[in-house]
Formats: C-alpha cells, structure tokens, sequence
C-alpha cells in the first residue's frame, strides 16, 4: 500500500509540473512602422538622387508647391530649423510637387529659401500619395516614421529641434 501511496505521489507531481500546461506569455505584435520610402529625386542640378541615401540621417521631408500659401507661410520656421540643427546629421528635403520644377527653383531663389528642393523623378509613394499640402514626415536614422503633419506649422519650436537631435536654441 505504501509503494503505491508513493507511485500515485511520484506521478502526481510530475503532472503538476507538466510544462506543455502551464499557459505561456503572449505578446501583442506591434503594428508595422512606415518606413523612408524608395523614390528617385530630381536635386536642382538635374542629378536624380534615390531619398534611401539619406538613411542613417533624420530626414526631414515636406511636400509643398509654390502655389500653396499654407506651404509659402511655413517655410520661414523650416528654413529656421534647419539652422538649428546639425545638417551633418539631418537631411532637409524639400519635395516640389510643381508641375514645373523650374517655378520651384525659381521661388527659392527668389526668397532666398537656402534649402534644398527636389522634384520626384518617380512615382510618389504610397506614404505620399496625400490628397492636400503642405504634409511635413521627419524618419529617425534607421528610416522609421517618427513624426507626420497633414497640414502647415510653425518648425522653428524647440520641440522640433529636439526632435532633430539639436540643442535648442530656439
């Protein structure tokens, strides 16, 4: 009776202690993040430029026209920011949606605007493909989205500069 007694013990804490039972921990998977998009650029000497080369920089993108006001009125505190920042570590691309590039080109120089300005020698990509300007996206130097705005502000706020990695001196 006692061998028994024991063999049903023996047996009764190996069950207890049966792993395949005990409930494991499940983690909630983490929506995607969009990431820097590949899409070749026109600069403003003719040279297409792929936006990937920027990776391992923020990268500042905003989509404007220079027929769009709320894009005009932002591009003062852009310009701002840009000043503010470590341009060694972020990369400004201003991309024209103009049907024209050279009315883009000619609107920077004409206000002086100091930033470099592209126009898309490609197809835009799903993540710019916006149904209004101006929309601003900053990606973090592994090329994931860190910040989106559907509509004009004010860039030259501390919180951007911090966001750009820059001391504020705003």
């Amino acid at each position: 009776m006692k061998k028994l007694f024991y063999l049903l013990l023996v047996v009764s804490f190996i069950a207890c202690n049966n792993e395949s039972e005990t409930p494991k921990e499940t983690v909630a998977a983490k929506p995607p993040v969009p990431m820097l998009p590949a899409m070749n650029l026109q600069n403003e000497k003719g040279q297409i430029v792929s936006l990937n080369q920027f990776k391992g920089k923020k990268v500042f993108v905003n989509l404007w026209a220079t027929w769009c006001p709320p894009c005009r009125e932002e591009m003062p505190g852009i310009k701002k920011l840009a000043a503010a920042v470590d341009s060694s570590k972020v990369e400004f691309v201003m991309l024209s949606l103009d049907e024209q590039f050279a009315t883009a080109q000619n609107f920077a120089e004409k206000t002086g605007l100091g930033l470099p300005i592209y126009a898309p020698a490609s197809a835009l990509p799903s993540l710019f493909q916006t149904p209004g300007i101006p929309v601003t996206y900053i990606f973090n130097e592994e090329g994931e989205l860190i910040f989106r705005r559907n509509q004009s502000d004010n860039y030259d706020q501390p919180k951007f500069v911090e966001m750009l990695g820059g001391k504020s001196t705003l």
